[in-house]
């Protein structure tokens, strides 16, 4: 295996404790690991949702942010998110922002599958015309912020819980009818 294969295993308190391939770390019993969201705006101010491929071993098919990862071993977290926007959408994003530093997050799928994750969320920016991998990304569109946070507050079911949770804490989906809406 190579060192792209593994993730970063973490304690309680978010220090590295050493690696696992990334194929043990998504099962009924998933230790704690490092991975990062990005969460991709276009001039226009929209923001990319993508579904993710249908063949995924987490949540498949359910509608999520632009795009996740695990950065690898010793590998810088914007390298792996610029690694990881050109793999899954085919696009080079720029002006990266560490929004939510501390995002932590366990949840369990309908398959039993765990993710159990601290995932700095990152806001960036693109000008690319997205091409999804389909072994990644099965669907891809660019919504208003806005129209997001509203069908995320309304039908949280069809989405990930990490996107429910994240948008919970982002700004990015926030406007004052949803924060009304949300009291």
């Amino acid at each position: 295996m190579t060192d792209g294969d593994h993730v970063v295993l973490l304690d309680d308190e978010g220090n590295p404790v050493g690696t696992a391939p990334k194929s043990s770390v998504h099962g009924t019993e998933t230790a704690l690991h490092l991975a990062f969201s990005c969460h991709v705006l276009n001039a226009e101010g929209q923001v990319l949702v993508t579904r993710r491929a249908l063949d995924k071993k987490t949540w498949p098919g359910v509608w999520t942010n632009s795009f996740c990862g695990h950065p690898r071993p010793a590998e810088p977290l914007l390298s792996a998110v610029q690694r990881r926007g050109e793999f899954e959408l085919g696009i080079r994003v720029t002006d990266i922002e560490l929004a939510l530093p501390l995002f932590r997050y366990r949840a369990v799928d309908a398959g039993g599958i765990v993710e159990n994750e601290i995932c700095p969320v990152y806001i960036a920016r693109t000008d690319d015309e997205v091409a999804p991998n389909p072994h990644e990304v099965v669907e891809a569109r660019w919504v208003d912020p806005d129209e997001l946070g509203s069908s995320l507050v309304t039908t949280p079911w069809a989405f990930s819980p990490w996107l429910v949770l994240q948008s919970q804490q982002l700004r990015l989906f926030e406007s004052p009818q949803l924060q009304r809406r949300a009291s």
